[in-house]
Order: structure tokens, then sequence, then C-alpha cells
């Protein structure tokens, strides 16, 4: 008999706070019923590994003892925990996987997160690694920097991990604590709508806010020796020197700042089923990414606006790291199906697009479990 180690990790929704988890900020994240499935076994060769891609009949067969960046992009996400995990000084031997995903790719619920997170842990259990949770997270994330070329957060990769069903997690990127909070939306519903969009500025871009917010802090600096991170920056100080920045990097240092406060806020909203502040809270975070941290795109500022006249839609925002993906909506459940048929109409007359609609269960985080094979 040899063992199957079965993996599921799942996407994740953002709630609220875009952008900010890479500048140490608060995020509200879930992880959701839509992922990836992973089945991996040990092959008794110490070197030769091959993975198989069901959704797109192909296979990836590489050397344990040669690990260099592909030009084929999905394959660099196992690469590259596989070239962290060598750092570290963990021994992997030579493996046959196979896995499948029901996560639209490029919609902004992090199908690769979802990837990383999936191989990381049936690696940790194939080979008994001995890694926890939060290891693992860290490990997709330095992955992303050094290996994708990413300088991500960690929301992405924390949610899929940690997620758990019913619950959202305020999570804070600074020290990494986190807090649970019942999601419980009554007669209200989250609706994703995908607008099957992707644009290829969305991988440069991100590296580029980092870079402006970085640049954001030194100038706070002159100023506010004591911060090291715009977390550590309230509005009234980034105002108070608003005449020494280049207009765009005080833009983007004010979404970051006012968008951890609304997560703060959102999480009151939950706590008190404020469902009417919560989608205020959504609103204002979108006009803020489409016009002071420019990541949206005119498909997603589109659904938005359109979202509005709806007495049924108390809120809707972009979702991801933008330039295209899903606007995440929260709208009363017996209003749903009249909102996306006139949207799905409206968004096809004015993009010669379809939509895609999605309705997401907020779930548990990974599950690895394990299976005799013959």
């Amino acid at each position: 008999m040899q063992a199957e180690i079965l993996v599921h990790a799942p996407g994740r929704i953002n709630i609220i706070g875009e952008h900010t988890d890479y500048n140490g900020g608060f995020v509200l994240p879930a992880a959701i019923d839509k992922g990836i499935h992973l089945r991996i076994r040990k092959n008794n060769d110490p070197h030769h590994c091959k993975i198989y891609s069901l959704d797109f009949n192909k296979c990836f067969a590489f050397r344990l003892d040669q690990i260099k960046p592909s030009k084929e992009h999905w394959h660099n996400y196992f690469l590259g925990i596989l070239q962290e995990l060598n750092k570290l000084g963990h021994t992997i031997q030579g493996f046959d996987c196979e896995l499948q995903s029901d996560l639209p790719i490029g919609s902004g619920m992090s199908s690769s997160a979802a990837l990383e997170c999936s191989f990381i842990g049936a690696l940790n259990e194939l080979f008994d690694l001995g890694l926890d949770r939060m290891e693992m997270v860290l490990i997709c994330q330095r992955s992303n920097h050094h290996f994708i070329g990413v300088k991500s957060g960690i929301m992405d990769q924390f949610a899929s991990i940690m997620g758990r069903k019913d619950h959202v997690v305020k999570l804070d990127c600074r020290d990494y604590s986190f807090e649970y909070f019942p999601l419980q939306l009554d007669e209200y519903q989250l609706v994703l709508l995908n607008t099957n969009v992707t644009h290829s500025l969305a991988s440069s871009e991100y590296n580029t806010r980092r870079e402006e917010c970085e640049e954001g802090v030194r100038l706070l600096q002159d100023t506010y020796p004591e911060i090291s991170l715009l977390r550590d920056v309230n509005i009234q100080m980034l105002n108070s020197q608003r005449a020494h920045f280049p207009e765009h990097i005080f833009r983007r240092c004010k979404h970051v700042i006012l968008e951890s406060q609304r997560v703060e806020e959102a999480t009151s909203a939950l706590l008190h089923q404020d469902f009417h502040k919560l989608g205020q809270l959504m609103y204002a975070s979108h006009h803020s990414l489409q016009y002071d941290y420019k990541v949206s795109c005119p498909e997603l500022d589109f659904l938005v606006e359109h979202s509005r006249p709806y007495k049924g839609v108390l809120g809707s925002r972009m979702m991801g790291g933008g330039f295209g993906g899903c606007t995440i909506n929260l709208v009363k459940k017996e209003s749903r199906s009249s909102f996306v048929a006139d949207l799905s109409l409206a968004f096809a007359k004015r993009f010669g697009k379809e939509l895609s609609v999605y309705e997401v269960i907020v779930s548990d985080g990974l599950k690895v479990w394990q299976q005799a094979k013959v």
C-alpha cells in the first residue's frame, strides 16, 4: 500500500481592506467553497517529479536538483515553494501529483494563492516536514517575493490556510495577530460579478504601488522617524506633510491609511449587523481604489456605479489586486435575480462581454487527509 495525500485549499473573498496587507494594515478576508483539489504521492525516485493539471490537460515534469524559473508561469508557483523549502533545509524526494480547480483564474479570488497553499500543505504532510500553518503561509509569501517576483502581502495565503466556516478573519498584517468574526448576513448575501477581464498591468503595477507606499514612508520619516510602515501613520500625520509629497504618492498613502480604518469600522458593523454601514464602507473602498490608488478599470467601475440605484444592493466594490476580476456585492436575497439580470444585460451592451456570476459560501481553510492506494 502507498500513502496518497489529498488536499483542498480554497480561494478567498475579501470583504474590505485592499492593498493594505503589504503596508502592515488590516484586512477582512474569508475562505470560500471553491478552490484547488490536489492529489500527491511519492514516486520512489529521488529527483524526478510530475505535476499534471486536469483542467488544462498539461503535465509539468522537472528535477528537484535543477530548480530554475520556467517560462510557463503556473510552473513557478510550485518551483518557488520547493526553492524556499530547500533554503530551510527540508528534504523533498520525487513525487507525482495532479490538480484540479473550480476557481476562475484572474477573478480576484486568489487562485494562485490556493495553488501554493494546496502544494505546501501536500508536501508538509507527505514528507512530514512539521510546518505549522503560519509557517506555511510565510513560505508561500516568500516564494512570491523571491521566485514569482511579486511583493505580495500575506492576506491571500493566510485566508486560504486559516479560514473558518461562516466567519471572516480580521488580520493584523504587521504582527500577524488575528480575530474571527461571525458572518451572519440574514436577508443579504454576497454575490461576485466577474468581468472576465484580466489586464497585463496587474503584476507590474502591484509592485509599483508597493514602491510608492514605501516612498511615502520615507518622506514621512523625515518628520516622524519612528514610523516603519504606513500602518504607523494616521490621516492627520499624512495631511500635515502633504506639501512635501508628490500628489500620486499622497493619494496612495491616503488610500492605505483610510482603508485600514474602514476594516476596523466594518468589523464593528458586522458585530452590530449594521449592513447598511457595511455597504457604505464598501462603496467608499471602491471610490478610493478607483481614484486614489488607481487599480480599478472601466469594467469594474461600470459594475459598481450601476449597482448604486438598486434598493436591494447595499454595497459594491472591486475585489483583489485590480485591473480586472470581480466586484463583490452585498445584495438582498430577494433582489439577487433582477440585479444580476439587469447588470448582465447592461454590461454586455456596454462592453460586448458576458459576466460570470458566483455565489460563494464562506468555508474552512486548508484541508489535508490521507488515504491508502494500492
